[in-house]
């Protein structure tokens, strides 16, 4: 019977708008995709790159059956199986590995190729398997966990504002983001306190496509955004323009704080920022005397070793302006916080202990794994110091399975590859981590091939392995009645069965929505302020610079993570890698736009083409991350140089603060 059908779906992907979408099917087929007009994050739009969706879901490179390697690791040398193969093949090689080395030899590595809570990282899926076998205890701390823990000992969490309270704000700080490639569609809100008479400042190392369309643009050196913060509350407080009634009533330490920000004058801030003195005043000014503020902080700007802190001291702002007690005012980092869905770890499956490893430290932590398990995440293209994971995933004694969409350079060096669906093939649970609403992706389609969703691959596998936890077999529908089971208020009304039939609905928060005007959930119901000396830590490329240059690995307008890195309209737009270099440092080294460079330093290099700009400041080089070693020029991406190596909060990444060296590649 044919006849056309719209399916409500959610994108998986690691950016902060979960859109909603609608898919149009006919005769069994996708034949359409667009952005929910009624979904009002969404508006109708999707990004330039999920609008190819469609067309990758149909990719000549999908892996569409189980594989098992035939060649050399890394060779990407596979042969057919049939999936009781693969599964039988899996449980003799988890059975013996768990017997003679512990289930601690086991590392299940989950990334942000889906955030969904059935199916992706929210709710870490597969969670109960691995609990049952006792493998190693995943950490998944590679994007955001830095700016988030300083958030949480500032604020008691790492939610804040509501985005769309944006279309409130008088003054507008985009801080360390760049709205129109990395969740563009909190840009309306932003024009629309444009309308309303807001200022935009963009805050940083590069100067953006969002710098481009902001009013003002602040080139800020890599690693020192919390003495611009100091400073610009410097200016606030010569002003007295401090709002002492809420100070007094919901914040503690200010004593204490208020020390710590009169030893930042603006000419101290300048000096450590790089940012002229008088644009940190002009924008002090502003702040001191401009209700609402809304500051958007992202991912990227606590990827340096004093991340953490950066983000606590930008989280006191508020504090002391008060801005919290104003809609549209205050901070937006993530509002995952505010999503209080019942995910229950299960970790009364756990027969004992089991150890923790980081995602981060995968290059050093592999020495004593024997199953490395990797579903939605790509370490060889996406994860610091790729040089020696190479050399650790060529490693005959390492078993390494990866449940995978596209033959990533992951996949090249697995033993066994398991066909996992794409998300116009599965149903998921999502939540925006920039906006307040959840979604419900119901599948469109049949899966590829012989797909398998990633509850379902790990349900075929508890019976394999002869598991016989009932809990193991819940169906995905179980699974997200219980995920919608908690009981918060936030939840009110938000059933399994409106979920489906309406594909998104707001959480139940006010609007606008102002969570801190009346106090914190702190163990004293206050902001907690840094305490003297501990509002800034400086980065080791702020630190140490000299002469060589800061490397930043800013998010591609063309790929998502690594996602995409494979299509080959999007690798055409990308075009060979580059690298931004100001025009004083291409000077001094001789170079010019078009040369051929090796970016390199300790840990290894890449190739890019040189492009001369004032995009970045003195000091500055920058290339985009997102592609595929395999796909590049030389075979390395920007992580052969990122260094593995800790923030200050919670083993945070360091992508932003890496010092390189740039060396023409000879001529063959």
């Amino acid at each position: 019977m044919s006849g056309e059908l719209r399916v409500l779906g959610a994108c998986p992907l690691d950016c902060p708008d979960t859109c909603s979408w609608v898919v149009t099917v006919k005769d069994g087929e996708a034949v359409k995709m667009r952005g929910n007009p009624d979904q009002p994050y969404t508006r109708g739009a999707l990004c330039v790159k999920v609008n190819r969706y469609l067309e990758h879901t149909r990719a000549d490179d999908r892996i569409l059956h189980p594989l098992r390697r035939t060649g050399p690791k890394g060779s990407g040398q596979f042969e057919r199986i049939t999936w009781d193969e693969a599964l039988d093949e899996i449980a003799t090689r988890l059975r013996a590995i768990v017997d003679e080395h512990g289930g601690d030899a086991v590392w299940p590595y989950l990334g942000t190729g889906s955030l969904g809570y059935l199916q992706g990282s929210e709710g870490v899926a597969g969670r109960r398997f691995w609990n049952v076998l006792g493998a190693s205890k995943h950490v998944l701390n590679i994007c955001s966990v830095a700016g988030s823990l300083g958030l949480s000992r500032t604020q008691g969490t790492a939610g804040g504002m509501d985005p769309e309270d944006f279309a409130r704000s008088k003054l507008i700080i985009l801080w360390g983001t760049n709205t129109l490639t990395s969740g563009h569609h909190l840009w309306k809100f932003i024009q629309d306190g444009r309308a309303g008479g807001a200022y935009v400042v963009a805050i940083d190392p590069i100067r953006t496509r969002t710098a481009d369309q902001a009013d003002e643009h602040l080139a800020i050196r890599p690693g020192t955004d919390a003495a611009l913060a100091l400073g610009l509350l410097n200016v606030v407080l010569s002003e007295n323009a401090q709002d002492e009634e809420y100070l007094a009533q919901h914040t503690e330490g200010w004593e204490d704080f208020r020390a710590e920000i009169m030893d930042w004058p603006v000419e101290r801030a300048a000096e450590v920022t790089g940012i002229p003195a008088e644009a940190v005043h002009s924008l002090g000014m502003r702040l001191a005397h401009t209700r609402p503020t809304a500051i958007r902080a992202t991912m990227g700007i606590q990827r340096h070793e004093g991340g953490g802190t950066a983000m606590r001291t930008i989280a006191s702002i508020p504090g002391v302006t008060g801005d919290w007690r104003h809609p549209g005012g205050g901070v937006a980092y993530s509002t995952s916080d505010h999503v209080h869905l019942n995910i229950d770890r299960r970790n009364d499956l756990l027969a004992r202990p089991v150890k923790t490893r980081f995602m981060t430290r995968l290059a050093s932590e592999l020495d004593d794994v024997k199953c490395l398990w990797v579903y939605m995440a790509n370490p060889m293209g996406s994860t610091s110091d790729s040089n020696r994971i190479r050399r650790q995933l060529l490693r005959e004694d390492l078993f390494t399975v990866v449940m995978e969409q596209f033959p990533t350079d992951t996949v090249d060096y697995a033993d066994i590859v398991l066909p996992a669906t794409m998300q116009t093939e599965h149903m998921d649970l999502h939540a925006g981590y920039g906006h307040m609403y959840l979604m419900w992706n119901e599948p469109a389609v049949a899966p590829a091939g012989e797909a398998l969703c990633t509850t379902e691959t790990f349900r075929r596998l508890a019976a394999h392995m002869g598991m016989t936890e009932p809990s193991l077999y819940d169906s995905d529908l179980e699974l997200a009645a219980e995920l919608l089971s908690s009981g918060h208020p936030s939840l009110d009304g938000v059933t399994l069965d409106r979920l489906r039939k309406e594909g998104w609905v707001r959480m139940s928060y006010p609007s606008p929505f102002k969570p801190f005007a009346d106090g914190f959930p702190t163990p004293s119901g206050r902001l907690r302020f840094p305490r003297r000396g501990k509002a800034f830590v400086p980065s080791l490329s702020s630190r140490t610079a000299g002469d060589r240059l800061t490397l930043i690995t800013p998010a591609s307008h063309t790929f998502l993570n690594t996602t995409f890195g494979n299509n080959p309209e999007l690798l055409r737009r990308a075009k060979d890698p580059v690298i931004l270099v100001n025009p004083a440092d291409a000077q001094a080294r001789g170079l010019s736009t078009g040369q051929r460079v090796r970016v390199v330093n300790h840990n290894g290099y890449f190739l890019a083409d040189v492009e001369v700009s004032d995009r970045v400041a003195k000091g500055v080089v920058a290339s985009p991350k997102g592609r595929w070693p395999k796909h590049t020029i030389g075979g390395s991406n920007p992580n052969a140089v990122v260094d593995e190596r800790d923030a200050d909060m919670g083993k945070g990444a360091v992508y932003h603060d890496n010092l390189v060296e740039l060396e023409l590649e000879p001529l063959v």
